[in-house]
């Protein structure tokens, strides 16, 4: 492979121009196909299976209008009632208005007999369907409700919306997180390499990547589903490690330079070397996140697809775009330089990280312990951890549909917010028996103590359906509302339709919520498996030494587990919560572990790779496991924190975005990075491997293997006696 990525760097470095036109023209054409191919983003997700999702199916299919895009609207007298003359004509007019908007099939009338009012009077609920699916409809759809509802809200009624119109004019937008993450990775890049040309060209091929990334997402968009809120995480993801690709190349090509190697020659090298790594690191990035397919769902199979396709186009740009522009600048990479050069004072290992690692060496067991300890620590919040799903209850209080939220539960209690649905299929030929299991269950659900009322049995014009809804009394991220769920799925709806033929099924967000917590903790170990294999195979290919591949799988769950660890205390527990823009704790959301798994054991593997290459190298050439670490941490230390540097300030970027899945992944993301690369790679790394000593390199390796004969010593820069020596 090195022989193969050497010669397409040479390739590429001599004809850069013929490459950077064609990768011009590739994006060009990419983003047509992507605009032709009319591919979108969806906000429906579907857990295929689950009882939830048949409890839905079939309520569409007997009843359509349950299937009918819709805008929920809360309605409240400021003072008085809406009942009051002035107030009542102001919401007769705006339901008028309603009714007269583009694609809008019916607007219900709050103050209608069969109109659902709180006891006092002051408050009213109401719905607006359309007739186009939700992905024919715009944010404007949503504008037009809102300006009608100013003349109600000038004779003192407050309006507000929620539902799924509304939710198309809050979907979150990247904008200004793109451009803060992409300002920070530059000013990083300027400390690290001290060159506005060296600084940019990392950012320029991670950009250009997202670019072909985006549009192959749109392509994809028009074939399957997409969540609304994959393309941020691609772009999270891709400009993080696009940077962080383009970051490796670039240093070993300046290095290459320095030691006096024509431009072509240092290309061919750089990525003989930093390419080989990035390559085996992407490849395991891309397989981490396709895992997401083995889940089985829709829409975080689809979330994993954009994503991995993102990654991989900034890979490929890594690996083609970059040689090509690094063979066009040659030494003109350094060029605007900032700052006073600094000039190479000796070898690397005799540099700050060389005596680090000698530091960690000396003291390897004491390294190693307190950050285990550390990590643990980290861990130990992820044992609490509740798996759930924002609600707009979530969602910032200057939202409309965190205002509706509030009014229902002001007026008709929290587990309005809560309701369950739930579908009763009936047999052919027992209308009567129907009747008496329909009695009998709402008899049985009255009596439960958690359910606050429950509605008639509706049936459908077929008789073959009958719905009834469950209202809770509390809130839907409450575990009481779980349990009832249980409950009725478990003991209540059988009993009642036993020996009857009669099947209940429960639907509703909070059924769906629960439903897909149990399909995530079912499908999560297979998907870790699946990814360890994987990994490990790869890691082995690479180096050839399984004992080396197992301790970069476990030292990468470590990671994921201390951001999880670290989720939980900060969004369920409520540690530094304000610091995100939220106000109130919430349940972890169930796909957000399975996506940070994924992402996390790729991205660790990419510093894994990255500083074990070169460690092997020197390895490889002195047999020396203490001096291979000294010259290879002491070659990508600075570069691997610079690395995490960028990715932490990039994925923390998008935090502000108002979205709680975002917010969660943002920091959950920073947090796995900085703590993978400044306790697990700078300190628990070194000391393992000088634990393990020679040991860490056996296996099926070709190359050189440690003889058995005294080993040369190290540089100067350490004193043998101060190495231990059951290392060597």
């Amino acid at each position: 492979m090195e022989t193969i990525l050497r010669k397409l760097g040479r390739t590429t470095a001599r004809h850069p121009l013929l490459t950077i036109g064609a990768w011009v023209l590739a994006i060009v054409a990419l983003l047509g196909v992507g605009q032709a191919s009319g591919g979108g983003f969806v906000n429906e997700f579907r857990i295929p299976g689950s009882d939830s999702q048949r409890a839905v199916d079939l309520a569409t299919k007997h009843f359509p209008e349950m299937g009918a895009v819709s805008a929920d609207v809360t309605w409240r007298a400021e003072n008085g009632t809406l009942a009051d003359p002035d107030k009542a004509a102001a919401v007769k007019d705006v339901i008028a208005a309603f009714r007269e908007q583009p694609d809008v099939r019916s607007a219900d009338d709050p103050l209608a007999a069969q109109g659902t009012r709180s006891e006092d009077g002051k408050t009213a609920l109401s719905a607006v369907q359309y007739g186009k699916p939700i992905g024919e409809l715009t944010a404007d759809a949503y504008k037009r409700l809102d300006k009608a509802a100013e003349d109600a809200r000038k004779a003192g009624v407050a309006v507000e919306f929620r539902g799924q119109v509304p939710d198309l004019a809050s979907t979150p937008e990247t904008g200004s997180s793109e451009f803060i993450g992409v300002f920070a990775a530059l000013l990083i890049l300027l400390v690290a390499f001290g060159s506005v040309v060296a600084a940019g060209l990392p950012v320029l091929v991670a950009l250009a990547g997202l670019a072909g990334g985006t549009a192959l997402v749109l392509i994809a968009g028009a074939g399957m589903d997409i969540p609304a809120i994959a393309p941020i995480v691609a772009v999270m993801l891709g400009l993080g490690a696009g940077v962080d690709y383009a970051l490796f190349v670039v240093t070993r090509f300046r290095q290459s330079l320095e030691q006096g190697k024509p431009k072509v020659e240092a290309v061919g090298e750089a990525m003989a070397t930093a390419g080989h790594a990035v390559l085996f690191a992407g490849a395991t990035v891309v397989a981490a996140i396709l895992g997401l397919l083995l889940t089985g769902i829709p829409f975080i199979g689809g979330m994993g697809v954009a994503a991995a396709l993102t990654v991989a186009m900034t890979l490929c740009s890594a690996l083609t775009l970059l040689p090509a522009v690094l063979g066009l600048l040659g030494h003109r990479v350094n060029a605007l330089r900032v700052g006073r050069r600094r000039q190479a004072t000796g070898p690397a290992e005799n540099g700050f990280w060389g005596r680090w690692v000698d530091r960690v060496v000396r003291r390897r067991f004491l390294f190693a312990g307190g950050s285990l300890v550390v990590l643990a620590l980290l861990i130990v919040p992820l044992f609490s951890l509740r798996l759930g799903t924002p609600d707009d209850g979530n969602s910032p209080q200057d939202f409309t549909q965190r205002k509706a939220y509030d009014t229902v539960t002001e007026a008709f209690g929290p587990g309005s917010n809560a309701q369950l649905l739930l579908v009763a299929q009936l047999p052919d030929g027992a209308r009567s028996g129907n009747d008496a299991v329909l009695k009998r269950l709402g008899s049985a659900l009255a009596n439960d103590g958690e359910v606050s009322s429950v509605t008639p049995a509706v049936l459908s014009q077929d008789k073959e359906v009958a719905l009834l809804t469950v209202v809770p009394k509390h809130g839907p991220q409450d575990r009481e509302v779980s349990d009832l769920l249980h409950r009725i799925r478990d003991d209540v709806a059988p009993d009642a339709a036993d020996g009857t033929g009669v099947k209940v099924y429960v639907g509703g967000t909070t059924a769906f919520v629960t439903d897909l917590s149990d399909a995530v903790g079912k499908r999560l170990p297979w998907m870790v498996l699946a990814v360890l294999s994987v990994a490990a195979v790869l890691l082995i290919g690479m180096f050839r030494a399984p004992l080396m591949a197992l301790k970069a799988a476990l030292m990468a769950l470590l990671s994921v587990g201390s951001s999880i660890g670290v989720l939980v205390a900060v969004f369920q527990w409520g540690w530094g919560l304000s610091l995100t823009g939220m106000d109130d704790t919430v349940p972890i959301i169930s796909m957000v572990p399975m996506l940070l798994f994924a992402v996390l054991f790729g991205l660790s593997m990419d510093y894994e790779v990255f500083m074990l290459s070169a460690i092997k190298e020197e390895y490889d050439r002195s047999h020396d496991p203490v001096r291979a670490l000294r010259a290879g941490l002491g070659s990508t230390a600075l570069v691997v924190v610079a690395a995490a540097a960028i990715m932490a300030v990039v994925f923390l970027s998008f935090v502000p975005i108002s979205d709680p899945s975002i917010k969660m992944i943002g920091v959950g993301l920073a947090i796995a990075v900085l703590v993978d690369v400044m306790i697990v790679r700078l300190i628990l790394l070194p000391a393992v491997m000088s634990i393990l000593g020679h040991a860490a390199w056996r296996g099926w390796g070709r190359g050189p293997q440690p003889s058995a004969a005294p080993l040369a010593a190290p540089v100067a820069a350490v004193d043998r006696a101060e190495v231990p020596s059951d290392v060597h």
